[in-house]
């Protein structure tokens, strides 16, 4: 049983190793932002850059109908949110607050659009806005260059 014991120890010394966890809160950010630029990019017009498509503005007002803002400040909203939060996770700039911003979406999605989706989608981005902001971006991020530069 000790061997077995030391082996674990030791398995998880190896995972628990600063770069490891780094790779791990990158990774983290990245499909965490794929999921909501993707989203993003389906409420502007194809191949413009940001033109939000009438298709979104009537998405508002008849599916997502149930989130309590007016449709048209909604749609705006979730556009700007998609784009604007997915690249400052990417980049590791104020993850936490991007993370935040997601979680929130993610919450109203559930909460007045989609409230059967928890299990099968919604738990998975809200683990991962948790531990983003509860860990922050991890050393491979602008965040942890800004606190570099603060300290030097």
């Amino acid at each position: 049983m000790d061997r077995i014991l030391n082996f674990y120890d030791r398995m998880v010394a190896l995972v628990s190793n600063c770069r490891l966890q780094n790779l791990t809160l990158l990774f983290t950010r990245i499909v965490l932002a794929g999921v909501f630029w993707r989203s993003g990019r389906t409420k502007v017009d194809e191949g413009s850059w940001f033109s939000i498509s009438d298709n979104t503005y009537f998405l508002f007002q008849e599916e997502y109908k149930g989130v309590p803002l007016p449709s048209d400040f909604a749609a705006v909203m979730a556009t700007v949110s998609e784009h604007m939060f997915p690249i400052l996770l990417v980049l590791g700039l104020f993850t936490r607050l991007s993370a935040l911003a997601l979680l929130g979406m993610t919450m109203v999605i559930q909460i007045f659009v989609y409230p059967e989706a928890w299990w099968q989608v919604h738990s998975l981005w809200v683990a991962m806005a948790l531990v983003l902001i509860v860990r922050g971006a991890g050393s491979i991020s602008l965040d942890a260059a800004l606190a570099r530069g603060r300290t030097a």
